[in-house]
């Protein structure tokens, strides 16, 4: 046997190990893709590539061979991810309105292998989840110009799930109506109140009547249905096409830089992770003096950044609230501990309802 074939022998004896390691490899992958539909999470995870060529590449001593190794590394990666997203292509979400909805949009961006199901309100797409006709529920919870979305924070607090990621869509406000209408016809607009809130000024400048819709996309619906050239809807341009409307005017909305910021609730809480560097709190206190100063101090002093503190009655008691904190650092972490152990002395209830890496923006081009 000459070299040739020798070197030849030996790659096909390594092919061989490669091809048993890479079946492996795939059950591996199936079961991350399990975890994900269970818990919510989306296939693309930037971080998590970044830290496995890092630390696979590290390994290689030829320099000469580094490049190579680390196209062979994204490569598999490639194939990991079209592999997870055949096998998440029955998994279920949740989402308020119709098609069309920035819910919907939001949806599709973060789950773009799944079934996106339309639920009527916030509640109905929450209860989805708790009774298991769906893996997990897209639902806003704020926008960056008109605020809180009070009706998921209730339900986040009343609640049995979990979130396990937040992510931000960029809302960009349409004037839509039906073919053949001019702006000198609308006399009134129907839409989401929050749409209200962000087209605030555009309404006022064009004196039209505001009628409140459950959400941008039903709408559009409503609009279409009837056919009056004297009713327009605020909405997505999604919604437009979807609908077969025209978009007589982009933009409307106040201010550029309009982004809503979405939560995934899934029934199951995601494993700790030391990567975590954002995390939900809900907690309420007795009502006397110095106690919420009391648990806004523990956070602070175990060195946790607050975001943001939010409060909203409890319903259950007059003038009685419960607190939603948004942090930064690591719940789980040692120092995280000793804080809920600390909270937990001093509050009525406390609850972690989300722990999660970063926010992530979500572009047209998202995964």
């Amino acid at each position: 046997m000459n070299e040739l074939e020798k070197a030849r022998e030996q790659i096909n004896e390594i092919d061989r190990q490669m091809a048993a390691l890479f079946e492996k490899r795939m059950e591996a992958v199936g079961r991350v893709a399990a975890y994900k539909q269970q818990h919510g999470l989306r296939v693309f995870d930037q971080a998590r590539e970044a830290e496995v060529i890092e630390q696979n590449a590290a390994r290689i001593n030829k320099e000469e061979l580094r490049s190579h190794y680390i196209r062979f590394l994204q490569n598999n990666m490639e194939i990991s991810k079209a592999y997870q997203h055949r096998l998440l292509e029955g998994m279920r979400v949740a989402y308020s309105g119709v098609t069309g909805a920035f819910a919907n949009i939001a949806a599709n961006r973060i789950f773009p292998d799944a079934a996106a199901l339309p639920y009527p309100d916030f509640k109905a797409a929450y209860d989805a989840v708790v009774n298991g006709d769906c893996d997990c529920a897209v639902l806003p919870v704020e926008n960056s110009n008109n605020g809180d979305v009070g009706q998921v924070m209730d339900l986040a607090f009343f609640g049995p799930l979990f979130i396990n990621g937040i992510y931000e869509l960029e809302i960009v406000q349409n004037l839509l109506a039906v073919k053949g209408t001019t702006m000198d016809e609308i006399k009134t607009v129907i839409s989401h109140a929050q749409a209200f809130g962000q087209c605030a000024p555009y309404i006022r400048k064009h004196g039209f009547e505001a009628v409140e819709e459950v959400n941008t996309a039903v709408a559009a619906k409503r609009v279409a249905e009837a056919g009056r050239h004297d009713l327009a809807a605020i909405g997505s341009e999604e919604a437009a096409k979807q609908f077969g409307l025209k978009k007589l005017e982009a933009h409307i909305n106040e201010k550029s830089g309009n982004t809503t910021r979405f939560a995934v609730f899934s029934r199951v809480g995601k494993n700790p992770s030391l990567q975590d560097d954002r995390f939900i709190l809900l907690f309420t206190v007795s009502n006397e003096a110095g106690a919420l100063s009391a648990a806004i101090a523990a956070i602070g002093r175990y060195g946790f950044n607050m975001r943001a503190l939010k409060s909203r009655p409890t319903k259950e008691l007059t003038w009685n609230y419960y607190f939603y904190a948004e942090a930064e650092g690591n719940i789980h972490s040692e120092r995280g501990e000793a804080m809920l152990a600390e909270l937990r002395k001093n509050c009525r209830s406390v609850r972690v309802v989300g722990s999660f890496e970063k926010e992530i923006m979500l572009h047209e081009d998202s995964e």
